[in-house]
C-alpha cells in the first residue's frame, strides 16, 4: 500500500480485513509457559498475550529467577560493578544502567539482534513513571479503529503489559531471538533502558519514541512501594531505600541519568522523540493526548472529536477503571508478578505522605544540581 495513504484509511481498510486468528506456541523447549499471540490485519498493532494461567507453583516466582544464564552472560556480569538490589539480591551496572542478573540476556540480546523499522513505536520509561497508564493509552490510540467498541475492548480482559510488552524484559528475554513476525505495523513495545543503551537501530531508523518521566520523589515512593510488594521476605526500610535512590542505586538508573538522555535526544531530534511528564498528562490529559496522536501521525479527526473519541480513551484507561478491572486485580503476568502490584494511587504528590521535608528537599537539590544545564524542571 502506498506511504501517501493517510493512517485513517490505512486503518480503516485493516478493519475490513480477514479476521482475527489466534494460535498458541511454545517460547521456548525449555520453558513452561505459554504465549498468546493475536494475528491481525495489515496496519493494526500486534497483541502480544501472555496465558492468564499461571505455571505450576514454584518456591521462587520467575521475576526472581536467573538460573539459566549462559557462561557468557556470568562472564559478563562478574566484571560489572554491584549493589545490593531492591528485590533481587543485586543490581550490576552495565552501560551506566542498574540491571538485576535476570534481565542482563534480555538487555544483551535485544542490543544484539532487534532491528527497528521506520514505523515502529517505542516507549520509554522508568520504572514506576507511569507506564502502566501509557501503555494502555497508546495501545487504544493506534487501535482504535480496530476496537471501537470500548465495551470489548482488549484492555478490559488483558493487563498493558500484556498488550504491550517489554522488549528486553519480555520478549528478548524469553527468547534471544524472538518471532516478531506477529507485530504488524506500526509495532508497539517498550523498554526500561536509557537512550543510550538503545540498539543502534533503535537509534539511527525513523522510528519513534514516546518518551514518560515523572517527578523524582513520586518516582521514588512508589518504587519503594512496588518493590516491596515483590520481596519474598520483610521489606526495604524507606530510609536504605531512599539512600540507594540518592546514590543513583535503582532499577534501570540512575533516574537522573536515565531521564537525561531521553530529554537531551527530544531536543536535538523532536521528531524522533517526544518528552512527556507524568504530571502534566494528569492535568491536561485530552491535550496532551492530541499531542502525541500528532506526534504519531495518527491525529483525532473532527468525526472522531465529535464522538467524544478522545475522552472515550482516557475513560478506558482511567487509574480509576484499570484498577478495578478483575483482570488487573487477580491475574499474574507470566513471570508471576501480581497485576494489582501495578496499581496503587497514581497520585501527584504522593510522596508529602511518605518524604520528611528533609529528604524531599534532599532530592529537590539532585535534581536541581542534575538537570542544571537544562531547562528541565519539575
Amino acid at each position: 500500500m502506498s506511504d501517501t495513504v493517510s493512517w485513517h484509511e490505512r486503518a480503516r481498510l485493516a478493519a475490513l480485513g480477514q479476521p482475527r486468528a489466534l494460535y498458541i506456541h511454545a517460547v521456548s523447549a525449555r520453558k513452561t509457559s505459554f504465549r498468546l499471540q493475536l494475528i491481525l490485519p495489515p496496519f493494526s498493532v500486534s497483541t502480544t498475550m501472555h496465558a492468564h494461567q499461571s505455571p505450576p507453583s514454584s518456591p521462587i516466582p520467575k521475576y526472581l529467577q536467573a538460573n539459566d544464564l549462559t557462561q557468557e552472560c556470568r562472564d559478563i556480569i562478574s566484571s560489572l560493578p554491584k549493589e545490593e538490589g531492591w528485590v533481587s539480591n543485586h543490581l550490576h551496572l552495565y552501560q551506566g544502567c542498574w540491571i538485576k542478573p535476570r534481565y542482563m540476556p534480555g538487555v544483551l540480546a535485544f542490543q544484539k539482534h532487534f532491528q527497528a523499522r521506520d514505523t515502529d513505536i517505542i516507549l520509554a520509561t522508568t520504572p514506576k513513571a507511569g507506564t502502566t497508564w501509557l501503555k494502555a493509552i497508546l495501545f487504544s490510540l493506534l487501535n482504535r479503529l480496530r476496537y471501537p467498541d470500548f465495551q470489548k475492548h482488549p484492555l478490559l480482559t488483558s493487563n498493558p503489559h500484556v498488550l504491550v510488552p517489554f522488549l528486553e524484559i519480555d520478549l528478548y528475554n524469553e527468547n534471544q531471538v524472538p518471532d516478531l513476525t506477529s507485530f504488524v505495523s506500526p509495532r508497539l513495545f517498550s523498554t526500561h533502558l536509557s537512550y543510550n543503551s538503545l540498539p543502534t537501530s533503535a537509534k539511527v531508523s525513523n522510528c519513534k519514541i514516546v518518551y514518560l518521566c515523572r517527578n523524582p520523589k513520586d518516582t521514588f515512593v512508589s518504587l519503594w512501594h512496588f518493590t516491596n510488594k515483590l520481596r519474598l521476605k520483610g521489606t526495604n526500610s524507606l530510609e536504605e531505600a531512599f539512600d540507594k535512590f540518592c546514590r543513583g542505586v535503582s532499577l534501570f538508573g540512575p533516574y537522573w541519568d536515565h531521564v537525561l538522555s531521553f530529554w537531551k535526544e527530544s531536543i536535538e531530534n523532536p521528531q524522533k522523540v517526544i518528552f512527556l511528564k507524568y504530571e502534566k498528562m494528569k492535568e491536561q490529559p485530552t491535550y496532551e493526548l492530541r499531542k502525541v496522536a500528532e506526534f504519531l501521525g495518527c491525529p483525532f479527526t473532527p468525526g472522531e472529536e465529535a464522538k467524544g473519541v478522545v475522552n472515550d480513551i482516557l475513560r478506558l484507561c482511567s487509574f480509576d477503571n484499570l484498577s478495578t478491572l478483575e483482570v488487573n486485580k487477580t491475574g499474574k503476568l507470566s513471570s508471576g508478578e501480581a497485576n494489582e502490584a501495578f496499581f496503587r494511587r497514581g497520585e501527584v504528590g504522593d510522596y508529602t505522605n511518605y518524604l520528611t521535608p528533609e529528604m524531599a528537599e534532599k532530592l529537590d537539590r539532585i535534581t536541581e544540581e542534575k538537570f542544571r544545564e537544562t531547562q528541565l524542571k519539575f
